[in-house]
């Protein structure tokens, strides 16, 4: 098969496109003929040598494809309900930058009726790691007030597109005016420029005060202490990335007078079972949703995988440039 390989830590440009040995599936997975793989910043991070692949995983980046099921554990596909031929999207802990990928069963889901697959391609990082980390971790209800930090970011989307669906208020913070405007044609509620802006003066004025109650963060660094500030009483902070770096200081008291809850995640290195059981979570609450047009795929870019010069490498420029809105796909 060809596969998009990092030869060395580096720019865009260590990506090549090699050959490799098939895949094969085995106990529990399936093997998938990828048609799309969708583009996310720890693939940027695993080439630039700061995300290390967890034990047991594919050197090759990608966290995400969507495609056709070629081969697989016969009783794991007949109990989950799928089968040879059937068009599925995964989230796999590496390898999707390739023309086939193996996949846990459990990690699987069905392309939503009338979605592409590179529409599919760009579903399963970003909305497993939203519910697990929005709805599950921070524990979202219907008429609260969520902050998104990047709300044109993939992830920053598909918060929007889940918060509203599920009832919140939605708040994002964005680089420019545009994504801005982007990210309210989204459905968000308010969208605040924060290189115009002050986030948390914002905040306190779109809330008359309150805040928030729960953050979205993938920034960390100096914005936890700012978005402290942010949370309501009883407010959930949730950090996912750390582009901001790792050491923030804290109004200790704040978050005791406030009962406030700083948590955070990385869903790359847990269990199959942790992961199958968003899987079918989002099955039951959110596939009705992606079926029905409630919500909709934001595609801003696709990239042919293997032309020339690779797409991979131009996918990751594109991302590093922060100038896209939505998400990266690369086709096979």
């Amino acid at each position: 098969m060809k596969a998009i390989e990092i030869t060395s830590f580096g720019a865009p440009d260590v990506l090549r496109v090699v050959d490799r040995p098939d895949p094969v599936a085995g106990e529990g997975e399936l093997l998938i003929r990828v048609a799309a793989s969708g583009v996310n910043r720890p693939d940027v991070l695993q080439r630039t040598g700061n995300y290390p692949v967890p034990p047991g995983a594919s050197d090759l980046p990608g966290l995400e494809v969507a495609g056709e099921i070629v081969a697989g554990d016969a009783k794991a596909l007949a109990d989950a309900g799928l089968a040879i031929g059937d068009r599925v999207c995964a989230l796999v802990a590496g390898g999707g930058y390739a023309e086939l990928c193996v996949a846990p069963v459990a990690q699987c889901l069905p392309v939503p009726k009338g979605w592409s697959d590179i529409d599919a391609a760009s579903l399963p990082e970003t909305f497993f790691t939203v519910w697990s980390n929005v709805f599950e971790r921070g524990r979202l209800q219907k008429g609260e007030t969520l902050l998104i930090q990047g709300g044109s970011s993939g992830i920053g989307v598909t918060a929007i597109q889940l918060g509203k669906a599920m009832g919140a208020t939605v708040i994002v913070t964005a680089g420019s005016d545009d994504k801005c405007e982007a990210c309210l044609k989204l459905g968000a509620d308010h969208a605040i420029n924060y290189k115009s802006s002050d986030f948390v003066a914002e905040i306190k004025r779109i809330t008359d005060g309150r805040g928030v109650d729960v953050i979205l963060d993938m920034v960390a660094g100096a914005y936890v202490a700012r978005e402290i500030d942010c949370l309501a009483e009883d407010g959930r902070l949730v950090i996912i990335a750390v582009q901001g770096g790792i050491k923030a200081e804290i109004n200790a008291g704040l978050v005791l007078r406030r009962r406030l809850t700083v948590t955070g995640s990385t869903l790359r290195p847990r269990s199959i079972a942790f992961k199958g059981a968003i899987a079918q979570a989002l099955r039951d609450k959110v596939w009705p949703l992606l079926e029905s047009g409630a919500i909709k795929p934001v595609v801003h870019s696709t990239f042919a995988a293997i032309g020339d010069p690779s797409g991979g490498a131009q996918a990751h420029v594109l991302m590093e440039s922060n100038q896209h809105i939505g998400k990266i796909v690369l086709s096979w």
